[in-house]
Parts: structure tokens; C-alpha cells; sequence
């Protein structure tokens, strides 16, 4: 039985104050919360402080990106180094570090490498554009995606993939619970061809893309889908615990 995933991803967004505030208004709600894995995923400034407030919980962090090299010359980068002992989960490939930051698949391939490495367990972003979904090549667009980002990677039920179609971040728009779970349960056998079966049965696999509290049963209800990666929503302490709060519930239901 995988257990359930909920990442709420903040992307560039609170200061240290407000990522302190957020945290303290749902915390107490969010440890209460039984049988769903708690992830938050700060900017890196916050991470420290989040630490001290999280550590006696369930709750758990996450880094948003992390570089491929221990350490360097590289201005502006985070290396795995410098998350050890603050963070257990990293995000690696989002659309938006592709998009705005040329992050290639084999530059993300090198990521979840080093993640791997150093024992953080990556969330590995995989999705189509608006013009690939229309264009009807959603399987070859997310087959090259998760192969190349697997590539040379031993086998391992620490990896989470995420899908979130670009169309669908951000815009308030987003695939219907069906066509997450068709696109999803391609993910699961990309990895089980890559892999083996027993380990793509274990891989966790989520669905982002515009998820609230209002939408997230849709997509918890379908039996591919583990969990979400949240953007927006999880900016706010009310819906981000009813999210959690939902998977809790239809998962352990059924």
C-alpha cells in the first residue's frame, strides 16, 4: 500500500516572517492528520527556521531545486551539502525550471542522481504543454521525460514523480481526474519498463496542476493517483490542511 503524498510547493514566495506565520497556523492541524505523508516546500532562506518548528512533528520539508555538484564555483546555487539535515524530500525538474531556466533533461537526469545520492528523495516533475496536449502527443512528450530523467538510476521506491501538465499550472486550470489518472498510469508503466514491476508499484506518483481544496478528491479517488504536488493552495493554511485533510479520508476509505 503506497502512502499517500501531499507537497505543498510555495515556489518564490514568503519572507521569513510569513513563511514562519504560515507554518505555525496549520501545524498543529496538519500533525494531527494520520495516514498521508506532510511535505512543505519552502523558499531556501526559510528552510532553517521551518526546521526548529517542524521537528518534533510529522510534518516534513522539502527544497525547492537543488544543483548537481557538492560544491564550486557556482554562484546562486544550493548543493546537497547544504540541505543535509534540513530538508528529506527535493524538487527536481518543475516546468518552471525548465521553462525560465533552460533545465534540460539531462541536466535534470544529474539531479535526482546526486538527490539519490546523498538520500534525499526526489520529486521528479514530468508534464506536456498546452501545445503537446493538443497536438495529441502527451505519451511521447512524458515517455522522453521520465526516461531521460531515470536514466542510469538504480531502482528505487525513494523516487516520487509528479505529474503536472504546464497547461494546467498556475492557470486555474486542470485535467479531470480521469485524464490524470490515464496519464499517470502511463508514468507507472514507463517506470515498471524501466525498472520492474514491484518497484513502479511502489513509486509514489502525484498529480499537480492548479489543485485546491475544492478539486483534490477528484483526483485522490482515482487509483493511480498518491498524492499531490500543490502550489497556490498551499499558501493558504485552511486549504492546504483540507487538502491533506481529504486525502486522509478517501484513501484510508478505500
Amino acid at each position: 500500500m503506497r502512502r499517500p503524498l501531499i507537497a505543498g510547493n510555495w515556489k518564490m514566495n514568503t519572507k521569513l516572517d510569513e513563511a514562519r506565520n504560515l507554518v505555525r497556523a496549520m501545524l498543529a492541524e496538519l500533525d494531527s492528520i494520520d495516514g498521508v505523508e506532510k511535505v512543505l516546500c519552502p523558499p531556501f532562506i526559510s528552510l532553517a527556521i521551518l526546521k526548529e518548528l517542524t521537528k518534533t512533528t510529522s510534518v516534513k520539508l522539502g527544497a525547492q531545486n537543488m544543483y548537481f555538484e557538492d560544491k564550486g564555483a557556482y554562484t546562486g546555487e544550493i548543493s546537497p551539502l547544504m540541505l543535509i539535515n534540513l530538508c528529506d524530500f527535493v524538487i527536481l525538474g518543475h516546468s518552471e525550471r525548465r521553462q525560465y531556466f533552460a533545465e534540460t533533461d539531462e541536466i535534470i537526469n544529474k539531479k535526482v542522481k546526486k538527490a539519490l545520492e546523498f538520500g534525499f528523495k526526489p520529486i521528479l516533475c514530468v508534464g506536456e504543454s498546452l501545445e503537446d496536449n493538443e497536438a495529441d502527443r502527451i505519451e511521447q512528450i512524458i515517455t522522453r521525460q521520465v526516461k531521460a530523467g531515470l536514466a542510469g538510476v538504480s531502482p528505487t521506491s525513494q523516487l516520487v514523480i509528479a505529474y503536472e501538465p504546464v497547461w494546467a499550472i498556475g492557470t486555474g486550470k486542470a485535467a479531470t481526474g480521469k485524464q490524470a489518472n490515464t496519464t499517470i498510469s502511463l508514468i507507472r508503466s514507463i517506470v515498471a519498463n524501466l525498472w520492474d514491476s514491484e518497484t513502479a508499484k511502489a513509486v509514489r506518483l502525484l498529480y499537480g496542476g492548479s489543485v485546491t481544496s475544492s478539486s483534490i478528491a477528484e483526483f485522490i479517488a482515482e487509483p493511480e493517483i498518491d498524492g499531490a504536488l500543490v502550489g497556490g493552495a498551499s499558501l493558504k493554511a485552511n486549504e492546504f490542511v483540507s487538502v491533506v485533510s481529504q486525502t486522509a479520508n478517501i484513501k484510508s476509505s478505500r
